[in-house]
């Protein structure tokens, strides 16, 4: 589950350190340059349907902004979300981030219904002033959910029905394994503690606590001595953000990460490899690391780069672009994204 993806993310920067692994980003071209490996199909992977179901209703995506947020952040992350739909701007553009959730698409239920391509922003909640504290548990996030819903005269609805509830942390909040095991998560709520069972995701911003680690590849371990050299980017990343702000960019994956296994997983009994649904392995697990082609070892793949060099696989409205990692295509088997090669 999400515990596994800040340790494959270790263990891939584990290898990115060996002297055999060689990046080799080239300042010349619009893409990055190594060999294909590591996103090719796989028989040895046993991703399984549990007969739980996905979210195949249109999605109707409420945020909540938590702490002392800058404009120009929530903008980006803003327009990230308002991208995903192809009926946004975006979807006239290749590989868009609208391509990029039609892989998320390709999952069903057991009546055979795909997950929604629908997903609209329909409410947004600023609890600037913390209301749950500065440090928090992961149980804090369904309270919080419910403060948003009672508290008037913005509340959110309670959406039973098709509500999906994404709560943003900003970089000076502390959660719970926060940077230490996660980098997000995602869950459901207790009727108990919200009134009703609502699929959420948490995503922290990473940006003061551990940008090397939830913003990758835009920043890098401290603990690490910085990236090999040849690399480019400016000191300590190795890659420049696309949208200007490192633990914003790396966010935005983040996020990505867990909107899709949200909706492929919402009650942890639908899509997932292993034995154990306490700690499932996910859609977006599987690919880990993996932004384009050729993908492995600490190498994030082939991906676009920018007139200034700022690094991207995904276009979005109002001319943005993204960084977003891939994930795993039940057709082909293999982890996939709209910038693959082949």
């Amino acid at each position: 589950m999400q515990e596994k993806f800040c340790f494959k993310f270790l263990v891939l920067l584990a290898l990115s350190s060996l002297p055999s692994i060689v990046l080799p980003w080239s300042h010349h071209n619009m893409q990055f340059n190594q060999g294909k490996n590591y996103e090719g199909s796989s028989d040895l992977v046993n991703l399984e349907y549990h007969m739980g179901p996905v979210l195949a209703s249109p999605i109707n995506l409420y945020v909540i902004w938590y702490g002392r947020w800058k404009t120009a952040h929530q903008a980006t992350i803003r327009d990230f979300l308002l991208s995903l739909s192809p009926s946004s701007s975006s979807s006239s553009s290749s590989s868009s981030v609208s391509d990029w959730w039609q892989t998320i698409t390709l999952y069903t239920d057991q009546t055979g219904s795909n997950i929604t391509g629908r997903i609209t922003l329909s409410g947004e909640f600023y609890d600037s002033t913390y209301s749950h504290g500065g440090s928090l548990t992961r149980l804090s996030m369904q309270s919080i959910i419910k403060n948003s819903i009672v508290s008037h005269p913005r509340s959110l609805p309670l959406d039973s029905r098709a509500g999906l509830y994404l709560i943003l942390t900003s970089p000076d909040v502390r959660v719970q394994d926060f940077c230490r095991a996660v980098c997000g998560f995602h869950y459901f709520t207790f009727p108990s503690i919200v009134g009703a069972t609502v699929p959420y995701a948490w995503v922290g911003h990473s940006r003061i606590q551990c940008p090397g680690m939830c913003a990758y590849p835009f920043a890098w371990p401290t603990y690490s001595g910085g990236p090999p050299s040849g690399l480019g980017g400016v000191a300590h990343n190795i890659m420049d953000p696309p949208n200007g702000d490192a633990g914003t960019d790396g966010m935005v994956s983040v996020i990505a990460h867990e909107l899709a296994e949200v909706s492929s997983n919402p009650l942890v009994n639908a899509w997932y490899a292993g034995d154990d649904p306490t700690s499932p392995t996910e859609i977006a697990d599987l690919c880990v690391g993996v932004y384009g082609s050729g993908a492995g070892g600490g190498y994030v793949g082939q991906v676009y780069k920018d007139h200034w060099g700022n690094g991207y696989n995904v276009n979005g409205i109002k001319g943005r672009r993204f960084l977003v990692q891939w994930v795993w295509d039940p057709v082909t088997r293999r982890c996939f994204g709209p910038n693959a090669m082949d």
